[in-house]
């Protein structure tokens, strides 16, 4: 009876919303209280600092350091990033999509004593134009810049227009006194990760950052196999991150790349792995 019904109706549209978000306390072992915006999108929900998570980042991140989060969504690995650099250092956050950016915002303006966040509404891209953003969810919880790589149409049903900005020209315009210090890069653009990386060639190979990517599920072999190469070419060693966690992190070999879900990749200048 109840399939009859449904059956007869459909299942209702997923429309838009959108989602508030309410602040929190964390109260960390060496950091103290750090304050957090959680989005209330209950596809992303839940996201909370933990030490582990700084700990992480401060093996990479000193004190006065310069980092950058590429797909910063709300800020959850902005924050514990952040709180590597310190106020002394500086911290970007870029995320396009405009609704999971005032979460963004509001976590730059939290936490300054300890933190210094600057949140920017753009996307990383090749070069400098409006971009096509999708995502599989009507209140964009995620995506990134659809049209480059491979992915499932599912994934990019809901899209809109973003502005994207090429990262090394828009850094030597802009921060251009920050470059020699910087330290860490995380990449996280739903299969554009490759495209951003080729795009900074140049800042990778004169500063040797660490670098952290997305492989991406829905890619192609053929085009995991390439995030590999363009980060390898470099001189850099990877290895399957699993979470931002301290761990013993094993090399990989070129061909585990091609695995079907999505995973993070830790990129260390060879020169620095013992």
């Amino acid at each position: 009876m109840f399939q009859s019904i449904a059956r007869l109706f459909g299942r209702p549209k997923k429309v838009f919303t959108e989602y508030a978000f309410k602040q929190v306390d964390f109260a960390l072992r060496d950091d103290g209280v750090v304050q957090y915006a959680q989005w209330l999108h209950p596809g992303e929900f839940g996201n909370e600092v933990r030490q582990e998570h700084v700990d992480f980042f401060r093996r990479y991140v000193k004190r006065g350091d310069f980092a950058i989060d590429i797909g910063a969504n709300e800020g959850d690995t902005t924050v514990p990033m952040a709180l590597a650099a310190g106020r002394e250092g500086l911290t970007l956050a870029l995320e396009p999509n405009p609704h999971v950016f005032r979460v963004l915002e509001a976590n730059a303006a939290l936490n300054t004593d300890k933190t210094r966040i600057v949140p920017l509404n753009f996307a990383a891209t090749a070069d400098d134009g409006e971009f096509t953003f999708g995502s599989g969810d009507p209140s964009y919880g995620n995506g990134g810049i659809v049209g480059f790589t491979h992915n499932k149409p599912r994934n990019t049903r809901y899209t809109f227009r973003v502005t994207g900005r090429h990262l090394p020209r828009y850094l030597a315009a802009h921060h251009a006194d920050a470059l020699s210090k910087l330290t860490f890069i995380k990449i996280d653009t739903e299969g554009y990760d490759k495209e951003i990386v080729k795009s900074m060639s140049d800042l990778i190979a004169t500063y040797r950052p660490t670098l952290v990517v997305e492989c991406f599920g829905s890619s192609l072999p053929a085009e995991k196999l390439e995030l590999y190469d363009v980060i390898a070419r470099h001189g850099y060693t990877l290895a399957w991150l699993d979470d931002f966690v301290l761990s013993k992190h094993v090399p990989m070999e070129r061909h585990a790349v091609v695995v079907k879900q999505t995973r993070n990749i830790l990129a260390l200048p060879s020169e620095t792995v013992r």
